[in-house]
């Protein structure tokens, strides 16, 4: 009785034929099996792969907490003392949403602590003081001379045209 070829077998087949599989990228290097013992090894490789930003799918309290220590370094693009102020609000009644929504089963969720807002804009305060000394001082804005416009259109009359 000898080997029947599939149907899977004979696509492989003719594709290799074709040459689909040639100059593949990773070609004739060694796999990366390094992470093979953890069951989520493909989920994480894709994830890094593809550069998704995974803090969307933190649980809110989790999620809460990486926005609080990011505080002030945030802000540190808002304009204003009002929109960091806003900001901070905002993130407080966030914090003050979660601690009131009800609970499930024994587990307790993880604690999650508010700002202090007048705390945290004198913080903003002194991180765009920072900023603007770091920063150098922009160059001096040169004017650039005005070309002379003849009162004759198309420089018609001039010294040296037909």
């Amino acid at each position: 009785m000898g080997y029947r070829e599939g149907h899977i077998d004979r696509v492989i087949r003719e594709a290799q034929a074709r040459g689909d599989f040639d100059n593949l990228p990773g070609a004739g290097k060694p796999l990366d099996l390094g992470d093979m013992g953890d069951p989520d090894w493909w989920v994480k490789r894709w994830v890094r792969r593809e550069g998704i930003d995974t803090s969307q799918a933190l649980p809110g309290p989790l999620a809460l907490r990486k926005e609080r220590e990011g505080f002030p370094e945030s802000l540190a693009d808002l304009a204003t003392e009002q929109s960091v102020r806003v900001v901070l609000q905002d993130f407080n009644r966030r914090v003050r949403d979660e601690v009131l929504r009800p609970t499930f089963g024994r587990l307790s969720r993880p604690v999650v602590v508010g700002v202090d807002v007048e705390a945290m804009v004198l913080r903003w305060r002194e991180l765009r003081a920072e900023r603007v000394a770091a920063s150098p001082a922009p160059a001096p804005v040169v004017p650039t001379p005005r070309r002379r416009r003849w009162w004759w259109p198309f420089g018609a009359g001039r010294a040296g045209s037909a």
